[in-house]
């Protein structure tokens, strides 16, 4: 009888080839090496890059930086995706090109919500009760 244990996590093959990804792709758009006007007027920063198990496809998560411009910078991306994936390759030393896709980098956001939700009066008030009942 065997159980479902959910998602496994990232080999270390995985999380290296995300790490190269991650620093050719923000190298390529930190130097500006796409031509688009989007692209051109925001600095985008690269946080994370995910890959598949088979290597074949890279999440990349992004932020425009102040948060600005989010759905433009997206399209921007999408839009530009296969000169970005040749620009990074280029760097990279691969069996295989992956293909790249974008997503918004939501982190901080939901860092910022959970640090709100622990500073609110029902968590601090819950907490001084738990230092009482220890005593």
């Amino acid at each position: 009888m065997s159980r479902h244990q959910g998602p496994k996590a990232p080999s270390q093959r995985m999380l290296r080839v995300g790490e190269l990804v991650r620093h050719a792709l923000a190298d390529v758009l930190q130097r500006g090496e796409v031509m688009d006007p989007v692209l051109e007027t925001h600095v985008v920063t690269v946080p994370e890059v995910r890959m598949t198990p088979d290597l074949k496809l890279a999440t990349a998560y992004v932020m425009p930086l102040g948060g600005k411009d989010e759905q433009k910078v997206l399209k921007a991306l999408e839009a530009n995706r296969k000169q970005l994936r040749m620009l990074v390759v280029k760097r990279l030393a691969l069996k295989s090109a992956p293909d790249l896709r974008f997503r918004i980098d939501d982190s901080f956001d939901r860092g910022a919500h959970i640090d709100e939700l622990l500073r609110s009066p029902e968590v601090a008030r819950d907490l001084a009760q738990d230092g009482e009942d220890e005593r």
